[in-house]
């Protein structure tokens, strides 16, 4: 090969940042979406609500993300298409990169809804206790004052959540999903040209992650509040 056909492959290979950058940035916002009302349930909520939603966080937690995958895609989603053709004619089209979404995305939301409810746990009892005696109601109290002060908490285990759910998302390229690792596997296939290949994909995925951590922690030192979390 020579250098323009490098450059050629290479530019492939980065437009699959773009994949990547979509699956993580969906993945995370789904995992806070199903994260941040089980942490919420498991404490303030009533006790059988909290052990069946500890069940969903202990078996998302349980699975590799890769048999996950697979699951999402060739279980549920297939029960799914064959109850739909049958009872309503309805014939439904799941991509891999949307189902590579939702099974990350749910994975995220059991380890998410762990930082979270940290976070709760490590704020003082008393400041609930406070807004309840001025005033307000329990779940106001819990929305107002205590959940906007643990997301502030919660960033530094978010951006490690980032940074984890930017490499299990290597694992997508098995669906077909076109992101990095996908791209640079039929490179490396088609040209036999591993190493210079996989070595550039560990280098975007080293630059995406620092990118990632990096912003998230600027947004830790712009709403840190004083008194609480770690000063640096």
């Amino acid at each position: 090969m020579d250098l323009v056909e490098y450059l050629k492959a290479a530019l492939y290979i980065l437009q699959g940042t773009g994949y990547t950058a979509a699956l993580i940035l969906g993945a995370m916002s789904l995992g806070f979406a199903i994260g941040l009302p089980i942490a919420s349930l498991e404490i303030y909520g009533p006790r059988w609500i909290a052990r069946i939603l500890s069940l969903y966080v202990w078996f998302f937690r349980g699975i590799p993300i890769l048999v996950l995958l697979f699951l999402v895609y060739f279980g549920i989603y297939s029960a799914i298409e064959r109850i739909a053709m049958a009872h309503f004619g309805l014939r439904l089209e799941l991509s891999p990169f949307s189902a590579s979404l939702v099974a990350l995305g749910l994975a995220s939301g059991a380890y998410q809804s762990q930082i979270f409810r940290g976070a709760i746990l490590s704020l003082p009892r008393g400041q609930f206790l406070a807004a309840t005696a001025l005033g307000f109601t329990a779940r106001q109290a819990v929305f107002r004052v205590v959940i906007p002060q643990a997301l502030r908490i919660s960033i530094p285990a978010w951006s490690n959540e980032y940074s984890i759910l930017l490499k299990d998302s290597a694992v997508a390229y098995m669906l077909g999903t076109l992101e990095i690792m996908a791209r640079t596997k039929f490179m490396a296939a088609y040209t036999y040209k591993h190493i210079p290949f996989y070595v550039f994909a560990g280098l975007l995925y080293f630059t995406l992650t620092w990118l990632g951590v990096k912003g998230l922690k600027a947004l830790e030192r712009r709403t840190r509040i004083p008194g609480l979390g770690h000063e640096f």
